[in-house]
């Protein structure tokens, strides 16, 4: 009986060894598999002892930026939260995709409070390029507290190319999604291809505004 006993232990463990080497105990394996056709730039799920998220760098003034952008976490969820000082404080993250096979870039924001006044809320700048002295050449994708969504503005020989996506103080404590196609717009405005391989992207908050952003993302269509 010992013996029968001591078999029927044995082939259990033989067959969890031969499942866990087979993948029948992976986990995971029941997902859904990744989406070829997009491709998450960011979901701020990685930060620094301070929240500052990895992977980024400030524009200027480091320690009052790296105060002012903190990861932030509700429930599952992990995002973005700032808090405008003034909108030349950037942050910044290089990295490289093709444009021409991911067209679209696509974010959340979500507006806490803003000041009253016409000052920008918050823009993603999405640089495609970079000049013969290698500063990058951006498209600012702006959420403005007056104008008009599809305004396009010239920018200057150190200035970006300025396209207000969303206008007006509203609303507020909601998500809302933005989808642009950084390629077509580039062509557009800049009349020429950009880099086969894009420089990155930028976010900033304007003066006063409290912000949240959620994750970037790119897609081919």
């Amino acid at each position: 009986m010992a013996n029968r006993c001591l078999h029927i232990i044995l082939a259990i463990l033989a067959g969890a060894v031969a499942m866990l080497f087979s993948g029948g105990m992976v986990t995971g394996q029941t997902g859904s598999p990744p989406n070829p056709d997009q491709r998450v730039l960011e979901d701020f799920s990685q930060g620094a002892a301070d929240g500052f998220p990895q992977g980024w760098e400030a524009s200027r003034s480091e320690a009052a930026t790296r105060k002012a952008y903190v990861i932030h976490r509700e429930g599952a969820q992990s995002l973005l939260r700032t808090t405008g000082i003034n909108d030349q404080m950037r942050i910044f993250k290089r990295v490289a995709w093709n444009p021409g096979e991911y067209p679209i870039v696509t974010w959340k924001w979500r507006l806490r409070s803003a000041p009253s006044g016409d000052g920008p809320l918050g823009a993603v700048f999405v640089s495609l390029d970079t000049d013969i002295v290698v500063i990058p050449v951006a498209t600012k994708y702006l959420w403005a507290a007056s104008g008009h969504v599809g305004a396009i503005k010239e920018g200057g020989i150190f200035g970006a190319a300025e396209v207000t996506v969303r206008a007006g103080s509203h609303p507020i404590g909601q998500w809302v999604e933005e989808r642009v196609n950084a390629y077509a717009d580039f062509l557009s405005i800049h009349k020429h291809e950009p880099a086969p391989q894009a420089w990155g992207i930028s976010l900033v908050t304007g003066p006063g505004v409290e912000l949240d952003f959620g994750s970037i993302a790119l897609a081919k269509h």
